[in-house]
């Protein structure tokens, strides 16, 4: 290979990575390495590159991933909704770890739109099939359980039901790695509104260190970066949400606007081998991309769930955490994910004649805030021949999950309702009553809510 051929080359790798680097900080600034590589993998195939390693990293396209056909199909210009997760992670640890940052972040290749909305560690939620939980605790969960895909499917599925919409893909980083990344990038300048004083700080050891972060215009390395992330001494958990979509927002800015040095491009590889994994495929990160050069970094619709949308609340062990108003949530998500409300589809394999043979006396009791939901959804049935023979409030008003109660046996009814209604064989449940008013009890979720048929 010539002196020519590696300048028209090297050019051409640097195109590429322009291209896709602001996607990656779509998905989150700590998805930065991955893509890089999974662009220059593509490229290399074709032409050589001298400097990348003969042996590249492998890639970290593993557990959490959706079936293929639940999955948004990105040709056709299907929104598609990616869990960023930041963990704990010191040096070797082999963990399992809580989640330390939690982001849902949406992109519209329809109308080259995106949104990111932070959800608060302490957040109390239901875990679904392991009861309530914070939600920085489902990720733990997923992996000391062995729940099928691991922490990052078990965290992906308890957003989902706390949001109401599917969450298709995730991307995780540990913070060493973040830290790495965005000096890799050269360090980012960020408006600290108000001045960072923690003289609790994690050290990464075990104890504490001191931060002072001024306020005003701060150009910021990685360690200060992720300082400014994470301090919550003196702050709140909402403030941390608030600080970390502004720091993603500024390596946004900062990719658009930069000249990616080819010589930097080894050392991210080795970072994101050490520190990223996703279930994104290459082909999803690069039609991604191509929907990212088209976004705005105006038009990104940034929220948290924060004091305005919580009530702080401590449990009987005494641990503080933060519930959520269920309403007011609804309505945040609907800013960050608009779309056309989906309906619950109709059971068209249901064979009524052993749903009549049954006759399962159905109770129907709604476990959100929505009001009118138990009637409305009792008509529903009854207009599919359903025998329903009452309705009311459930014993509280924040069930993420939509459950089934069998009391005497029906399976047929029941498994046809679990159809109907979407609910997860963790959440059909069989129990003994004494004189059940019901044969079947149907608990309605803030799932179903979230996809309620509109009359």
């Amino acid at each position: 290979m010539n002196g020519g051929n590696v300048t028209t080359e090297g050019a051409t790798g640097r195109r590429l990575v322009l291209t896709i680097l602001p996607v990656i900080i779509l998905a989150g600034a700590m998805v930065l390495g991955y893509l890089l590589y999974a662009t220059l993998k593509d490229y290399v195939a074709h032409a050589e590159v001298p400097f990348l390693p003969s042996d590249p990293v492998a890639t970290h396209v593993e557990k959490g991933r959706a079936k293929e056909e639940d999955l948004p199909d990105l040709a056709k210009k299907e929104r598609a909704t990616i869990l960023l997760l930041g963990i704990d992670q010191r040096g070797d640890e082999a963990g399992p770890w809580r989640t330390d940052t939690m982001i849902a972040l949406t992109v519209d290749p329809a109308t080259n739109t995106a949104g990111m909305l932070s959800i608060p560690r302490d957040l109390w939620v239901t875990v679904p099939g392991f009861g309530e939980h914070k939600i920085n605790t489902a990720h733990f969960i997923g992996d000391v359980e062995g729940y099928p895909g691991g922490g990052p499917a078990l965290a992906k599925k308890t957003v989902r039901n706390l949001l109401g919409v599917p969450i298709d893909y995730y991307v995780r980083v540990n913070f060493t790695g973040f830290e790495r990344l965005i000096d890799a990038i050269g360090g980012i300048t960020v408006d600290v509104e108000k001045p960072i004083d923690d003289d609790k700080y994690p050290d990464g050891n075990y104890g504490y260190t001191e931060v002072h972060i001024p306020a005003g215009i701060q150009h910021m390395d990685g360690k200060t970066a992720l300082q400014y992330a994470r301090s919550r001494h003196g702050t709140s958990d909402y403030d941390r949400s608030r600080r970390q979509q502004k720091l993603l927002m500024a390596a946004m800015d900062k990719v658009l606007s930069m000249d990616i040095s080819l010589a930097r491009i080894p050392e991210i590889l080795r970072i994101v081998g050490d520190s990223v994994q996703t279930d994104l495929n290459l082909s999803e990160l690069t039609t991604l991309a191509g929907v990212a050069r088209e976004i705005e970094l105006e038009s990104i619709k940034t929220a948290a769930i924060d004091e305005s949308t919580t009530q702080p609340a401590t449990t009987p062990s005494g641990m503080w955490v933060a519930i959520p108003d269920r309403d007011a949530v609804r309505m945040l998500r609907d800013e960050i994910f608009p779309s056309p409300s989906p309906t619950v589809p109709a059971v068209q394999t249901v064979d009524k004649d052993k749903v009549l043979s049954e006759s399962a006396r159905i109770q129907i009791l709604n476990g959100t805030l929505v009001s009118g939901l138990a009637q409305r959804t009792a008509t529903l049935l009854r207009e599919e021949e359903y025998l329903v023979t009452g309705y009311g409030n459930a014993d509280r008003g924040d069930y993420a999950t939509t459950i089934i109660v069998d009391l005497t046996g029906n399976a047929y009814t029941t498994q046809s309702l679990a159809r109907m209604f979407r609910v997860e064989p963790e959440n059909i449940l069989s129990r003994s009553e004494a004189n059940p008013e019901a044969d079947i009890r149907l608990i309605l979720g803030q799932d179903y809510a979230a996809v309620e048929p509109q009359p």
